[in-house]
Formats: structure tokens, C-alpha cells, sequence
């Protein structure tokens, strides 16, 4: 099969295109034929040997995919040969094919084509899980979105508007801040045009609820002295690179909470019930990932660029015609 290999650690460019034998399989796992697969900032992180975890190369990079499962073995649970699945991993997700478990697989909804259901499911997921079961965002919540261009941003935006929040938009451009005003985003700040605590004051007089933080870097202390007293701060990823130093004493003084997101540390009963909401908010249209961009495989390192210069908007797409 082909897939995209990184053969040493490196930028974008260091992939290629490789015929790669295909893995066997073992009780419990399945075969699917992969129809798309979306790019995450960590795919960017993992080639670079920057990310908290280290793959070893030579590997298939990818994180999320879908498509139609070609063989089982064992026992498999409820899934068949032609179902069609959503699943998402570490790496192995662009090429014509993924061996997964079975249990780490999601049925894809009627009417759901494969771009949407592999775009879907890491950064919405993060957002909504986010908002709320860490931010707890409530109707009526002012809530600021840093990084609201990219992938788990833009989610939030959705999301946040979804949940009944009133939703402030920062993005590095004129053309990602259009795209969350279109998913419902009610100011928007772009935050190259000038001083983002003062434009963030400007649109929140009385300071906002809730800010969201996929990016780090320097705009995470700006939006922090956004928060009105007992807000609520949380830090999803660092997009920027840059970890941000937060000053303990804003912390204190406004009486606000500072928090972090991880999956594995989610409610059980919690995250079952996110995630039945997040697929009727799909299937209602009002939570829909926003793909700005579409590569076919062999362009990959174009996609990884494309997400590593800060350029999309929404999701990108590596294309993989079946």
C-alpha cells in the first residue's frame, strides 16, 4: 500500500511517499481503507520530534482518519466488512490503509461523508469536551477564543455559540476572523492589528467568563487579564511554541481559576454524555468542521506545511480517493 513515511525527524518536507507492506492483523483489530484523513498541529510536532511523545522513525504520520473497514479478525464487536468507521491514533492515519483495534473506532453517521467524519472528531471533540466539562461554559457566558482560525478554535467558536455563550473571536487575520463571524462569533480581534488587552477590553468592558487557549505564546497574558473576576482560564495546546510564563499574582487577585485539558482526565459518565451531544450537534448541522484546505496523499508534506506556517483555517484534508 502507499503511505506517507517520515523517514528521519524534520520539517514538512522530510516525508515521502512510500509502498509499504501491509500489517497483519490480530484478534481484535480491524483493516479500514482510508478515505481522508485530517492534519492536527501535533502531526507537525510528532515529524519534528517536538511533541510530549516521541515516535521513532521511520513512521506514518496521521492522527484522524475515516473510512470502510476491508477484514476483521476475532471478535470485533458490533463492526463488519463495509461498515464505515472514524478512528483516531498517535501516527498511521495517511495511508491507503490503517490497522486499528476495533474498540478505538467509531461508527460513522448516515450522512456523513468521509472529509466531515475525519475532521471531526479530535478538535471538536477537545472544544466541547473543553467547554463543557472543564470550563463549565453556561448560556449567557462571555467567552474569548484565542487561535479561533485553526481547527480546535473554530470548533470552539461553533461550539461556544452552540452551548448559548456569547463568543468573542482572536485570529491572526481578516480572512480567519470572517470564518468565525460565519460559525457565529459575535466580536471579533485580530491580534496583529494592535495591543490585544486593550482590544480585548474594548469589546469586554466588563471582562469575559471564560477564555479557551489552544495557541500560548504572548497571547495567552493579554486574554487572562480579560477574565473578570472568577473567571475561568484553560489551556488546551501551544500552537505558538512558546509555553506561556503566567503571573501567579493575576491569578490571586482576581480570584480566577487556571486549568488544563486532558481526556484521560475526564468524568466517565461525562464523557459519555459529550460525546452523544457532539454527534446530535453533528448531525443537526450546528457543530460542522470548516475545511479550508484539501491535499491528495501524495501532496502531504504540502498539508503539513500548509498547517505548520499557521495558514489554515478549519481542518485540512489529505485526500485519499478509494
Amino acid at each position: 500500500m502507499r503511505a506517507v513515511v517520515c523517514p528521519e525527524y524534520g520539517p514538512p518536507e522530510i516525508v515521502e511517499i512510500r509502498d509499504v507492506p501491509s500489517q497483519s492483523l490480530v484478534p481484535g483489530q480491524v483493516r479500514v481503507r482510508v478515505g481522508a484523513a485530517a492534519v492536527n498541529f501535533p502531526d507537525v510536532l510528532l515529524v519534528a520530534d517536538k511533541y510530549q511523545i516521541s515516535v521513532p522513525p521511520p513512521f506514518v504520520p496521521g492522527s484522524e482518519y475515516a473510512g470502510v473497514v476491508t477484514e476483521t479478525c476475532g471478535d470485533v464487536g458490533v463492526f463488519t466488512i463495509g461498515d464505515r468507521v472514524t478512528g483516531t491514533g498517535l501516527v498511521g492515519a495517511f495511508a491507503e490503509e490503517v490497522v486499528a483495534s476495533a474498540a478505538s473506532l467509531k461508527a460513522v453517521p448516515d450522512g456523513i461523508d468521509d472529509r466531515t467524519a475525519a475532521s471531526f472528531g479530535v478538535a471538536h471533540r477537545t472544544a466541547y469536551h473543553t467547554l463543557r466539562s472543564v470550563a463549565r461554559l453556561r448560556s449567557g457566558d462571555r467567552l474569548v477564543v484565542l487561535g479561533a482560525g485553526g481547527g480546535v478554535g473554530l470548533a470552539a467558536v461553533q461550539l461556544g455559540v452552540a452551548l448559548g455563550a456569547s463568543v468573542t473571536a482572536v485570529a491572526s487575520s481578516p480572512e480567519k476572523l470572517a470564518i468565525a463571524e460565519k460559525y457565529g462569533a459575535e466580536h471579533l480581534v485580530d491580534h496583529r492589528a494592535g495591543d490585544l488587552r486593550t482590544a480585548l477590553k474594548a469589546v469586554l468592558p466588563e471582562g469575559s467568563d471564560v477564555v479557551v487557549d489552544p495557541v500560548g505564546g504572548d497571547l495567552s497574558v493579554p486574554a487572562l487579564r480579560s477574565l473578570a473576576r472568577g473567571g475561568r482560564f484553560v489551556t488546551v495546546g501551544y500552537a505558538s511554541g512558546t509555553i506561556p510564563k503566567i503571573p501567579l499574582n493575576l491569578v490571586l487577585v482576581k480570584g480566577i481559576r487556571v486549568m488544563g485539558f486532558q481526556f484521560q482526565d475526564l468524568d466517565p459518565d461525562e464523557y459519555r454524555r459529550n460525546e452523544e451531544e457532539l454527534v446530535d450537534l453533528l448531525l443537526s448541522g450546528r457543530a460542522v468542521p470548516h475545511i479550508g484546505a484539501g491535499y491528495p496523499l501524495e501532496d502531504a508534506a504540502l498539508a503539513l506545511r500548509h498547517v505548520a506556517d499557521g495558514r489554515a483555517i478549519g481542518k485540512v484534508v489529505v485526500d485519499i480517493p478509494r
